[in-house]
């Protein structure tokens, strides 16, 4: 009671600005001079060129994306605002969601009268797949609708095309979908079934006596569901169905149907519905589809797997239905590598925001009449963003890595690319959801402000976790193909061999048991920590499965009753797969100041790794170790604090892509501001 009353005496005395009356009374506050913006270029220095690092960083085509950047600050299409004295572009999330749709509509024909996309169905070649790819990047910075409207035209739509069909599917649809003249959309997933394509309800049925196909909706639950681009604007689809040949059900094909004549009306026998308001992505028209008795003629039918002659006999060169279903499966990895990359940059921009806006905000004095401390000063600021900042970092090498293998696919590499690109997708989406999170926090209030980004991005991106497979469900996938690894190596001269899986051949390493900081930023101890988890939860997993089965269970139900230990292998696989590609990049440059810097990015990724519960829970490290790994990733973000600024400033982020905060957040809501 004493103590409240005390506190309301001072705070009465300085709201009345009374002097104190005796000597243990604290004095009256004094107000502070208003605080000024201080850009943190002023004090901030670079200890390596960011140009150097952006290379490093986009791996790619900087050309052709500052040529993109430029296009969309200097065009009225893509929503340019001045605050604070700097332009910024982005969506205007208060329209409603039909203007969003029409507005993502009007800047692909924009982009489309540039030549942005010329080649990107009709031209061969890795050159032209990475360029198709630093495209995406740099409008998916802009928003994510825009790239998902995009991702599903050529990606999914062409991509189904390119995989699927054969020549004649090839010279009928791919230029005109690159032309636009087709517009095209993807209808797998329906009401009844997402994950579970084999699982689907659709039904196409073959009419020897026309030689056409009948697709049909049969029931409710059968409709395609969240078909993006089917609201409004497509014109045709790929449709997903179980083909009925004479009786027989041959399993998942895919179709093309038109949906829409050339001045957009529905045509006869297709019905079509909206999916509503979203909690993002509303530049996106989602749409469902049922399926009337549609015919669409024989050579609709995408026959690289599979055909059906005239006379309706079902012919294909792969002969297991197992085979031929991963087969159709193929373009999904196309859009899965999308969506890892993309998730990326999304981390991009929420840390270039906080950390800017981190490096002058200020909060608290620690001593009378001292300035206020900026919040990237506090350790505790540190310790919220840099490992996350080292993450991206690890990420971003995780994802130049994913790019070339998917470009330089070949057959027996698509096994690879579907695990990486399963990992990867679900760990940089989940990744991107916490660093959004603890962006937005970091911002306080100010995050809050759709304007300034950080918080809407995370609505927007929220859906990168199930759509093109759900998380877990890619997860124990990995951990499915982890296994068959395991026990393809069981096999008499055998070994491990792929995946990243080597390490299984030599002796399991062992941490020592008093870590030191020359040892905790050692890489080959970092990769030996990370490929210890691997190994032992491999082991146990493939231990658990085999007692289970030895009970009579079957091998699926195995997987399901070990989930627990699959999300922990699975985690701890991609891991060591992103690390494996940090400590790859960081060996292509000679000794200088960038490679220091890059050493303790990787450094504090590794130790971030390393802090995740399994090693208690399965007792890799002792409680004693376990403590001085979190001493240690303390004391790096300490010493990474002096190149905050450079390292996001590395992204090659144009300012118009970040957000008010970022920069003159003062001038950005000041009272001359809110007048225009």
């Amino acid at each position: 009671m004493d103590r409240a009353f005390q506190r309301t005496k001072v705070l009465t005395g300085h709201l009345l600005q009374s002097p104190p009356t005796s000597s243990f009374q604290t004095p009256s506050l004094s107000s502070n001079a208003c605080l000024n913006y201080s850009p943190p270029e002023l004090s901030e220095k670079y200890a390596f060129d960011i140009n150097d690092m952006r290379k490093l960083m986009d791996g790619h085509d900087l050309e052709e994306r500052d040529r993109l950047f430029g296009m969309i600050t200097q065009s009225k299409v893509f929503n340019p605002r001045v605050r604070g004295g700097k332009v910024f572009v982005s969506p205007d999330y208060n329209q409603s969601m039909e203007q969003q749709r029409e507005m993502t509509w009007k800047r692909i024909e924009y982009l489309f009268e540039r030549g942005v996309f010329q080649g990107w169905l009709t031209g061969e070649g890795e050159e032209v797949e990475m360029r198709r790819f630093a495209c995406f990047e740099v409008l998916g910075l802009f928003d994510h609708s825009i790239s998902i409207k995009l991702g599903v035209h050529f990606f999914l739509w062409g991509g189904a095309i390119q995989f699927f069909g054969t020549k004649h599917h090839h010279d009928k649809w791919l230029r005109d979908t690159e032309n636009y003249l087709i517009k095209g959309c993807f209808a797998m997933t329906e009401l009844g079934h997402g994950s579970n394509v084999r699982g689907i309800e659709t039904i196409t049925t073959y009419d020897s006596n026309t030689g056409e196909f009948v697709i049909n909706t049969p029931c409710e639950s059968a409709q395609k569901y969240w078909i993006g681009g089917a609201a409004n604007h497509a014109t045709h689809t790929i449709v997903f169905s179980q083909l009925n040949i004479n009786g027989t059900n041959q399993g998942v094909h895919a179709l093309i149907a038109q949906i829409r004549d050339a001045d957009g009306n529905v045509c006869p026998n297709i019905r079509i519905a909206d999916c509503g308001h979203k909690i993002g992505l509303n530049g996106v028209d989602n749409g469902r589809i049922w399926f009337d008795n549609v015919r669409v003629p024989r050579e609709n039918l995408l026959n690289s797997v599979a055909d059906v002659s005239p006379d309706g006999k079902y012919l294909s060169a792969i002969k297991d239905p197992d085979q031929r279903f991963a087969a159709f499966l193929a373009p999904l990895t196309a859009g899965r590598v999308n969506i890892a990359v993309n998730a990326v940059y999304q981390s991009k921009v929420g840390l270039a925001i906080a950390i800017r806006y981190a490096l002058t905000r200020r909060a608290f004095s620690l001593k009378p009449k001292e300035p206020e401390v900026l919040l990237l000063d506090y350790p505790s600021h540190q310790r919220r963003l840099l490992p996350l900042l080292a993450k991206t970092y690890a990420m971003s090498f995780g994802a130049n890595y994913l790019k070339m293998l998917y470009v330089k696919r070949t057959p027996q590499s698509n096994k690879i690319i579907h695990v990486i690109s399963s990992s990867f997708k679900a760990t940089f989406t989940w990744s991107n959801m916490q660093i959004l999170q603890e962006c937005r926090e970091a911002c306080g209030g100010q995050g809050l402000k759709t304007e300034n980004r950080v918080g809407h991005l995370k609505a927007e991106h929220d859906v990168q976790s199930t759509f093109e497979g759900d998380n877990n469900i890619l997860m124990q996938q990995v951990s499915k193909a982890l296994f068959a690894e395991y026990m393809a190596a069981q096999k008499p001269n055998k070994a491990f061999k792929g995946l990243g899986l080597e390490h299984m051949n030599k002796p399991c390493p062992v941490i020592p048991s008093r870590l030191t900081t020359t040892t905790l930023r050692c890489s080959q101890f970092q990769m030996d920590g990370l490929c210890l988890r691997e190994r032992d939860l491999l082991n146990r997993f493939v231990a658990e499965v085999s007692q289970c089965q030895a009970k009579g269970e079957s091998k699926e139900h195995a997987f399901i009753m070990s989930y627990q230990l699959a999300e922990d292998l699975g985690k701890a696989f991609s891991d060591r797969a992103i690390l494996q590609t940090f400590v790859e990049a960081e060996a292509t440059l000679a000794a200088c100041s960038l490679k220091d810097v890059l050493g303790m990015l990787r450094s504090l990724y590794a130790l971030n790794c390393l802090e995740d519960g399994a090693y208690l829970r399965y007792g890799y490290l002792s409680v004693e170790n376990a403590a001085t790994v979190r001493r240690e990733i303390t004391k790096i973000c300490s010493e990474l604090r002096p190149h905050a600024l450079a390292l996001v400033s590395s992204f090659g982020i144009p300012d118009a892509f970040l957000s008010p905060i970022a920069f003159n957040w003062i001038d950005a809501n000041s009272w001359s501001s809110a007048q225009h």
